[in-house]
């Protein structure tokens, strides 16, 4: 018959197995520090219980006022795993487990009786499943399958925890049946646990794809999507036609004289000023749309909007404010700009090769009208232009004098002073 010291036993071994595992998956990826406080924690908890395993042979203090206070500092590890995962401040609620111990096993009725200080541990256990519960929910909100199981498995805990310190209350079994009771009890313990650490691996399983799949939908240089990210951003913008607002905005960005800026100033400066760009329109492009770089010097965001002017207004507050003043890179100041070009179709009939086509036609005309400027695409006037000019031989779109009109109201000056 299993008996309290042989499930303890058996706990301690699955323990130190459980800390191995986890840290070699620390030694693997030290970027994850929550193993190595995860593997500290199993390895503080199989020694707890063996302290109270050992009870008879080393003195009583030992075994159970220490021992069982050192198993339960074992939970605060893995609860302050859990917050070192979601980069969340610790907190000194971590501890109430084994502080409870301590302040229920230091009063007289309950140092010197058995099934008192059961009760007492499993009231403490509770405590700190329930805190393991809370601590996998994310204060951000983020949906993962995998956290709601693991919190379900804690609340089980809890209930279980608490369900063998009730019926310890209503029943006050002999001592030689606790401790048979209190054998079972620890392997039912270990049992949920093993558990959770399963759904634990499962949930390091869907972060590392979650992340994974971000870096392959993100510009390394720039921090923003890059053309993958943007094309499927671009999918959810104009998947249904009938939300609100129902125009879709494409606004085109290209940096002036970019190849000029790397030949004076050197490629660490061009990147530094694509870095900038980057930083200052992702700040001013919408929730609700989509900022990243289509490669090169640029750039698109792609915005829902109801009006033409929130289009025209965007693109000339990041630009505006891009080439307000000189940008510091090294020991050099490099004076940048931007040109703009914006197309807007209703999204129950716009694709992506038309918008951002009118987009690049908008850019190439204020390209066209001094650069540092902001021309928006009509189609309209585009199918009344000659195309017979040079710069319509070479490709590109030749503004009307209307846009040109335009386009000069809007230039800022060409460097930033």
């Amino acid at each position: 018959m299993l008996n309290m010291t042989t499930g303890l036993t058996i706990w301690c071994s699955e323990a130190i197995t459980l800390a191995t595992v986890l840290l070699l998956a620390w030694r693997h990826d030290r970027k994850s520090p929550a193993y190595l406080i995860w593997a500290l924690g199993f390895t503080v908890s199989a020694a707890g219980f063996a302290l109270v395993a050992a009870r008879g042979v080393i003195p009583d203090i030992w075994s159970i006022q220490i021992g069982n206070a050192v198993g339960l500092l074992g939970e605060s590890a893995w609860i302050a795993g859990f917050r070192v995962m979601d980069k969340r401040k610790l907190e000194w609620s971590a501890f109430l487990p084994p502080v409870l111990w301590l302040i229920g096993v230091s009063l007289p009725w309950v140092t010197d009786n058995f099934i008192n200080r059961i009760i007492v541990y499993d009231l403490a256990g509770a405590v700190g499943a329930t805190l393991l519960a809370f601590a996998v929910q994310p204060a951000d909100g983020r949906r993962e399958p995998a956290r709601g199981q693991l919190g379900i498995v804690f609340v089980t805990l809890a209930c279980f925890c608490f369900g063998s310190a009730l019926w310890m209350v209503l029943t006050a079994p002999p001592l030689g049946q606790a401790m048979i009771y209190r054998g079972y009890m620890a392997l039912g313990y270990a049992l949920l646990i093993i558990v959770a650490i399963i759904l634990n691996g499962k949930l390091l399983m869907e972060r590392a794809e979650q992340r994974w799949r971000a870096i392959s939908i993100t510009d390394t240089l720039t921090g923003v999507l890059n053309r993958r990210g943007l094309q499927e951003s671009y999918d959810i913008l104009a998947g249904n036609g009938q939300q609100q607002p129902q125009k879709l905005a494409a606004l085109l960005f290209d940096l002036d004289h970019f190849k000029k800026i790397n030949d004076r100033h050197g490629h660490q400066a061009g990147d530094a000023v694509l870095v900038e760009f980057a930083r200052i329109a992702r700040q001013f492009v919408p929730r609700t749309g989509a900022f990243g770089r289509m490669g090169g010097e640029e750039f698109v965001a792609f915005v829902p909007i109801e009006e033409q002017s929130q289009a025209e207004a965007l693109a000339e507050t990041i630009r505006a404010d891009f080439c307000r003043v000189p940008l510091l890179a090294g020991h050099s100041l490099v004076p940048a700009t931007v040109s703009i070009g914006v197309a807007i179709m209703p999204r129950d009939t716009v694709t992506w090769d038309r918008l951002v086509s009118f987009a690049d036609r908008a850019l190439y005309s204020a390209k066209r009208a001094g650069r540092n400027c902001t021309i928006v695409f009509n189609e309209m006037e585009t199918a009344r232009e000659p195309d017979t000019t040079t710069a319509a031989d070479e490709g590109e779109l030749v503004p009307t004098l209307d846009d040109q009109i335009h386009a000069l109201r809007r230039m800022g000056t060409l460097a930033r002073m």
